[in-house]
Formats: C-alpha cells, sequence, structure tokens
C-alpha cells in the first residue's frame, strides 16, 4: 500500500500535472472562440514548432517540471539545428496536447463521477453525468464510489510518466549533439590528464633537483658550492611556482587555454639545472629547433624534462648524454646514461608511462629501457 501511494510524495507527480495542464489553457482560449472547431490550437502547434527556438523553450519547461531535480534529464535545451530536429518539436507539442486534453478530461469528469456515485448512495438521482443518470438510487453505490478516483490517481501518475518518456524521446539530445557532448567530455578528460603530466613533470623535477642539490651540498661542505646549490634550488623552485601557477589558473578558469608553456627553445634552463646537480650533460642538438611546431615543441620540453628528472632521481651525478634533433619530417629525442648496477630497468614508473602517451598523442613513438649498458629514453615525434 506505501508502494502504491509513494507517488503522492513526489513533487515530480504535480509538477507533471502543471506540465501538462499548460497546453489547456490554449484550448480553453480558443473554445471561447470557437468551440465548433476545437482541432485549430493542434494545427497551429505545427508551425510554431518548426520555429528552433521553441525546442529551447519546450526543453527547459520539460527540465523543470518533467524531471525535476534529476541530475541527467536526458532532455535537450539547445534550438532545433535541423529539419529533424524540428519534426521532432512538432511532434513534441501534439503529443503533449493529446496528453493533456486527456488529463484535462479525467480531471474533471472522474472527480465529478465520484461525486455522483456518492449522491447516488444517499437516494439521489444522479445529474451532470449522462451514463450515469440511468442508474437507480441504492447505497450499493457507495462501493464504487472510490473507483473513479483510483482511475484518476493512475491516470494522472501514469499520463505524467508518458510525458516524461515522450520528451526524453522527442526533446532528446540529436546525434550530432550527443557526438557533441562526447567529444567535449573526452576533452575535458584529455585536458585532465594533460594537467596531472604537466604537474608529475614540472613539480616532480623541481623536488628531484632540490633534494639532489640539497644532498650534495650537505655532503661537499663547500661554501661556493653551498651558495651555488642554494641558487640553483632558488631558480628550479621559482620555474615550479610559475608552471603550478599557470596549472592552477587553467583549472580555475576552464575557458582560459593554456598558453606560455615551455618549449624546446628552454631546454637550456633544463640542462643548466642538470648540471648544476652534479649530472656531466653532453648536450648536441642539430636542425632547425627553433622551426618545431609549437605543440611538438612543447611536448618534447616536457618529455626531455621527465628523461633528465628520472636520471637525477635514479642514478645521481652521473654522465648524461643529450642529443636533440630535427631532421626531414621528425623531432628526435635520445638521453642516455650509466644503468646503475642492480637496476631492473622495467620502465613502468608513471613518469615513463607519461613519456610514452605524450608521444602517442602527437601520433610518434617512445622507447625507454635498457640498451647497450645504458639506461635510454628516445622519442620521435612527427613534425606534421
Amino acid at each position: 500500500m506505501i508502494r502504491f501511494l509513494r507517488p503522492l510524495s513526489r513533487s515530480a507527480t504535480y509538477t507533471r500535472l502543471l506540465h501538462l495542464w499548460v497546453p489547456m489553457l490554449l484550448q480553453s482560449v480558443w473554445m471561447l472562440v470557437d468551440e465548433s472547431k476545437p482541432w485549430v490550437p493542434a494545427l497551429v502547434l505545427v508551425p510554431v514548432g518548426l520555429l528552433p527556438a521553441v525546442r529551447v523553450g519546450e526543453g527547459v519547461q520539460g527540465r523543470l517540471l518533467l524531471t525535476p531535480g534529476a541530475k541527467e534529464s536526458g532532455i535537450s535545451v539547445t534550438p532545433s539545428a535541423s529539419w529533424r530536429d524540428r519534426g521532432r518539436t512538432v511532434l513534441w507539442l501534439e503529443l503533449r496536447m493529446l496528453l493533456g486534453g486527456v488529463t484535462a478530461f479525467c480531471s474533471v469528469w472522474l472527480p465529478i463521477a465520484a461525486y455522483e456515485l456518492a449522491t447516488c448512495a444517499w437516494g439521489r438521482a444522479p445529474s451532470g453525468v449522462p451514463v450515469l443518470d440511468l442508474l437507480p438510487p441504492g447505497r450499493a453505490w457507495a462501493l464504487l464510489a472510490p473507483v473513479p478516483l483510483l482511475v484518476l490517481y493512475g491516470a494522472v501518475v501514469g499520463l505524467g510518466e508518458a510525458a516524461a518518456a515522450g520528451a526524453r524521446r522527442l526533446l532528446g539530445p540529436s546525434a550530432a549533439e550527443r557526438l557533441a557532448a562526447l567529444e567535449e567530455r573526452t576533452e575535458r578528460l584529455l585536458e585532465r590528464t594533460r594537467i596531472a603530466r604537466e604537474l608529475h613533470d614540472s613539480i616532480g623535477h623541481a623536488l628531484t633537483v632540490a633534494v639532489v642539490q640539497a644532498g650534495a651540498a650537505r655532503a661537499a661542505g663547500d661554501p661556493e658550492f653551498t651558495a651555488r646549490a642554494l641558487e640553483a634550488i632558488e631558480e628550479t623552485g621559482r620555474d615550479a611556482l610559475a608552471d603550478l601557477e599557470r596549472v592552477l589558473g587553467v583549472l580555475r578558469e576552464s575557458e582560459r587555454p593554456a598558453s606560455a608553456r615551455p618549449t624546446l627553445a628552454d631546454a637550456d634552463r633544463l640542462l643548466e639545472s642538470a648540471c648544476a646537480s652534479g649530472a656531466e650533460v653532453d648536450a648536441e642538438v642539430t636542425g632547425p629547433v627553433a622551426a618545431v611546431p609549437g605543440p611538438v615543441s612543447r611536448e618534447g620540453y616536457r618529455i626531455l624534462q621527465e628523461a633528465l628528472t628520472n636520471v637525477l632521481r635514479h642514478a645521481g651525478a652521473v654522465p648524461v648524454r643529450v642529443r636533440v634533433s630535427v631532421h626531414g619530417s621528425a623531432l628526435a629525442l635520445e638521453v642516455r646514461n650509466p644503468l646503475p648496477a642492480g637496476t631492473a630497468g622495467t620502465g613502468r614508473g608513471s613518469g615513463l608511462r607519461g613519456i610514452r602517451e605524450r608521444a602517442a598523442l602527437l601520433g610518434g613513438s617512445a622507447r625507454t629501457g635498457p640498451h647497450e649498458g645504458d639506461w635510454r629514453v628516445r622519442a620521435e615525434l612527427p613534425l606534421g
């Protein structure tokens, strides 16, 4: 019984009833003008439904009244973008008018029927409902008096559910809108992944350099070396704070494009930071690096940053060979360092995975792992 009466406690039951009554206002006004042609309002709805903005208004009403409080209503609030959308809007308007007419009929005549059955039970002849005028007075009619009210209850709930289902079907997103929403969601996920990689690469590099520099300064016991180490830590921390502020700015303002990201033209500061940490860097750059397209140059910078960070984190102050070359239609990056003894070399860390993901997003490839006694990170990125 509680389950049967549960719709009475839901706000959607009453907002849907209101939604179905609204078209009857138009019908009632027209009946005052010419009640001999009740079909005219339904005919007028055909050209009205072809207007693109009508779909917006119907969608807003549907969300507020048919699916109140729902996180995913399944009802679109965008203008009609195609004739298919216009046709669906026309069908929805006609369906809404039909369901509204049935609701109005039930809302008026079923309570009257219940009242008339009750009057028959008290010995008075019914009046107002043609079918019930034929019933003789009798106490037995009191047993049937609740039936019209139960039918009314079922009609209100059922017609409201039908209206909500029809709105989702006829006012729901079109194929183009679903595709656009999917692309937008994919872009957001890619942006979140990219921001996570940015934080990992930038902040991880800064912390690694700071830890290595602090450890080297403590072990050296040389005031001059300590001063240089502190200067390098300060510069690296300042760069990391700038990167962090930029990434947080992207998070705060979703419409703001990520700009001013470092490129391979700024690779000198990475190499200087590695040298200041004690690594012996042998760098060689060949080809027109400045002419590398922005997206490729930015991702190449991050790949080089992560590769140098891994060297400092896992191998320490060791000789590092860096090769950056632009040849033909590709950018090649290679970072090699002696493989520490006892290193398994599985290459499964999140940083190395990020290198491979960056290369794959640009249509390139990256290989990480032991190679001829060294640990090698090699990436090839197409320029096109």
